[in-house]
Order: C-alpha cells, then structure tokens, then sequence
C-alpha cells in the first residue's frame, strides 16, 4: 500500500545578492508576504486583525480622552478668567473708598486690560417658581460690565445699556429658568444682614426687575450669578461709597507675576494680592492628575494590542520554521530574517496607530454631535451641564501630545517585535525544520 505523499509546501523566494543592503525589496516583499492571510493560517491572521483594531481603538482612545481633557481645561480656564479678575486686590489699611482712583491707576499699567471695583454678597434669590436659591450678588458699573465679553456679547435677552440707572439686576439663564423668570419679571433677594433694629439685624428684602438675561457657558456661573448695578448693590449690602475688591484683568495670565508688583505698586496703599492660580490651584491641579493618571491608563489598551503582536508572530515564527531554513541555506542572514520578522510586526503597529489617528481626528471633530446622538439613542442626558460645568463637550486637540501618542504606540509595537524576532533569527536551518 503506497504511502500519501508529504504535501508540497511552497518555499519562500530566493534571496538577493549577498550584496542587498537592509530592508531590501526582497526582504519587504517577504514580509508582506507573511502579513497576507492564507487559509490554512486563518488563526494568524485573526490574531493580527485584533492587534491591528486594538492598536487602533487603544490610539483613537487615547487622542479623544486627551483632547476632551485639554477641551474641558481651556473651556474652564477661558470661563473662569473671563468672568472673574487674574488679580484680586483687597484692601488691608482702611475700606476701599478711593477705589475710582486705585481702580484708574491700575487701569493705566502696561499690560492691564481693565480694572474693575466690585462688591459681592451671597443672598437667597427667589421667583415664580421653585423654591429659593443661593445668589452671588456682584456690585458692577455698566461701563464695567460691557468690558466683560462672556455676559455683554452673550446676552440672550435685554441690553445693558442704562444698566446703572435701570434699577434692575443681570441674571443666567440657568437661573432664569430654575426660578421661572423672564425679562420683565421680578427677582426677590433677601440678605441676612439687613436693618439694624432694636430688636436685632432684620433681613432685607427687596425685588429687582430682570433688565437682561446673559450665557457665559458654564452651569455653575449661569445659574447662581447676578450682576447688579454698584450704587445699588452698596445700598443693599450698608456699604455706600465703598467697595470689597478691585478684580484687574491682564492681557497674558500667565504673566501674572510680572504684572502683580506692578499692580501693588500702583494701588499706592496697602493692600493684599490674590492671583488666578491661587485661588484655583486645587481645582486646575486635580485636572492635571486625572489627566496624567487617564493617559497611563489608556495606554494599558495599546500594550494590550501589542502583546497580541507577540503573539502573533511567535505562532507566525513557528508556522513559518521551513521558510526560514530554505531562506538560511540559500544565503539569507540571521539579521535579514530578524528584519523581515520586525517589519511584519511593526506594519501591523504602524497600520493601527495610522488608523487610529484618523479616526481619533474624526471623533474629536464631531465629539458634541455624537455626544447629542447617543444622549437620543439612550434617552439620557451625556456629560449632563449641571455635573461637568460646561454645557458642550468639548475636545481641542495639541500637537504635541498627539505626537507622543504616536510614537509611544508605534515604539510598544516596535519592541513587541524584537522578542519574536530575535528567536526567528537565532534558528539555524536544523532547528527550523523541527518546527514541521
């Protein structure tokens, strides 16, 4: 009985000219060989295709939570500067009742955009509607206001022109729509510290008209913010003629310490200094720790991937033992095959990291239209205002931290290549041919 003949396996191409230099085209169309899938290495090639989606996925991940996180800082940062002074000044000696003088002087400054004098109180705000809330009260001056650009060019109802004279008060739009109120309509404010009886402080109660109703963008600011005129504001809170702080805004922030002495100089009376970063340094130092901390984390998805790379060519390694002893005895190098093996690896990191890119690009583009549309697939509200602050999602992309995403990916798929390799190159034609 005759025996079944071995089956005829096909053997690689011949090698180059001991001359070829490295990465020659023999060498990179052995390697796209390898990559193609045939059907009896059907588990190789699936092993690939989940290295490649998962470099992919684990790229894309990695550029959207970035750039949502860099989004998310600089909305902040532009609200909370634009709404509120880089410097505070607070007066130390006496009540600030030069304040129009300091407040010019500062105003002068190179550097300086505008100096404003504010008084604040917390109250509790009421309307048609809902039970009371708490209200921070801001004392402003109309020529002050309109240099603010998140309330004056962001009005959605009203003007503020003849703000001083109007005896009415600014509200969000949050507010206004927590406490049933429109443009019109009277907002109750009632202050603990009001008249001085006989018989004890009595609180003050009094109804402003909603002369404008404005949208800075940021949920907190727009629902508990009113903007009242500063005559009247002193009034209210038994402080004529003076005022608690003077907020200055500079053009750069972050020259904030070569404009600060400048500004105490300037004051020409003592007085006591608080820039932006103190007064939020917990809050912008906790984003950068969850920053960090989300960036090594997600890179746990493209080392994942890369050890499917692993995988991948060492099964790779051991299917394709008789190719790499033909390849040996006709004259191949050890290095030639370790190249060969290295770049099968890395085309699959680089395809992937490639892949990811665009598709991380297109989802930051379009991250608020696919916010909205899984908010209406699930019925629920996705990065809900009231918790996040802002009322977009919001994703700005840096180069520069797109770059490192991308050499770190393509760098743990280079060095997931080394290993298998290494071991492909180190066979010598004996030992390969064990591996049928």
């Amino acid at each position: 009985m005759n025996e079944a003949a071995p089956p005829v396996r096909e053997a690689p191409p011949a090698p180059p000219d001991r001359g070829a230099g490295p990465f020659s085209r023999f060498e990179r169309m052995v390697a796209w060989r390898y990559l193609r899938s045939k059907r009896k290495e059907t588990v190789i090639s699936v092993i690939a295709s989940i290295s490649f989606i998962g470099v992919m996925l684990g790229v894309a991940t990695l550029i959207v939570v970035m750039a949502v996180m860099n989004g998310f800082r600089a909305e902040l940062l532009n609200r909370i500067l634009g709404l509120n002074g880089h410097i505070v000044v607070q007066a130390m000696d006496r009540p600030f009742d030069d304040y129009d003088a300091v407040a010019a002087r500062i105003d002068g400054l190179d550097g300086v955009r505008y100096a404003i004098p504010l008084i604040e109180g917390q109250v509790l705000g009421s309307g048609r509607v809902g039970a009371g809330t708490g209200v921070l009260v801001r004392g402003i001056r109309e020529q002050d206001l309109k240099k603010i650009d998140l309330v004056a060019r962001d009005l959605r109802q009203g003007s503020l022109d003849g703000f001083d004279d109007s005896g009415g008060v600014a509200i969000g739009t949050r507010m206004a729509e927590n406490l049933g109120l429109t443009l019109g309509d009277a907002i109750t404010l009632v202050s603990p510290d009001g008249d001085i009886t006989p018989f004890g402080t009595t609180p003050r109660v009094k109804a402003y008209e909603v002369t404008a109703i404005f949208e800075i963008g940021m949920s907190e600011y727009d629902a508990s913010i009113v903007f009242m005129p500063l005559a009247e504001a002193q009034l209210y809170f038994n402080s004529e003629g003076i005022v608690q702080t003077i907020e200055v805004f500079i053009d750069n922030p972050d020259r904030v310490d070569v404009v600060r002495p400048r500004v105490e100089e300037a004051a020409q009376r003592q007085v006591f200094t608080v820039d932006w970063r103190q007064r939020n340094q917990t809050f912008f130092s906790t984003l950068q720790v969850e920053r960090n901390v989300m960036f090594m984390i997600l890179t746990m998805i493209v080392l994942v991937a890369a050890l499917n790379i692993i995988s991948g060519l060492v099964m790779l390694v051991k299917d394709k033992g008789h190719d790499i002893a033909i390849l040996r005895t006709m004259g191949a190098t050890s290095g030639a095959v370790m190249r060969i093996f290295l770049m099968t690896g890395s085309a699959i990191g680089l395809a992937g990291t490639m892949a990811g890119v665009v598709l991380g690009v297109v989802i930051c583009l379009n991250v608020e239209s696919i916010r909205q549309f899984f908010s209406w697939l699930s019925g629920t509200t996705i990065f809900n205002p009231e918790f996040y602050f802002l009322s977009q999602l919001p994703a700005r992309m840096d180069m520069r931290e797109t770059v490192s995403v991308v050499l770190m990916a393509l760098g743990l798929s280079f060095l997931a290549t080394l290993f298998p390799a290494w071991r492909a190159a180190r066979l010598d034609p004996v030992e390969a041919l064990r591996y049928e």
